[in-house]
């Protein structure tokens, strides 16, 4: 597969170089979803990390249900990162000249 180590050194470093792209290309991205018709608002980076959270006044005295809305949020922003991490990994692969670094075809 590699002519040299040389290669092999040049493709691990623009594979490097690519996951620090993404890294940084999915930090920059939100993702909001809401709850309970918008009782309940979260906002996600790319990475997973809450970057925003806005709950309805009228939930505050209603514990259970502010919990059980603050769930499905947190459930359903996860799936939109998790989804968009895994297109943007496969495009991050696909964009690699038709290497693939893990041997098989592609």
């Amino acid at each position: 597969m590699f002519s040299n180590m040389g290669d092999m050194s040049k493709m691990l470093e623009g594979m490097q170089e690519s996951a620090s792209k993404l890294k940084e290309d999915l930090a920059s991205k939100t993702f909001s979803v809401k709850s309970g018709g918008g009782m309940v608002e979260l906002s996600v980076n790319g990475n997973g990390e809450v970057v925003d959270l806005n709950i309805d006044d009228s939930l505050l005295e209603d514990k259970d249900s502010l919990q059980i809305l603050l769930i499905g949020a947190i459930n359903d922003a996860n799936k939109m990162v998790q989804q968009n991490q895994q297109s943007s990994a496969m495009s991050m692969l696909g964009g690699m000249g038709g290497m693939n670094p893990f041997g098989g075809a592609k």
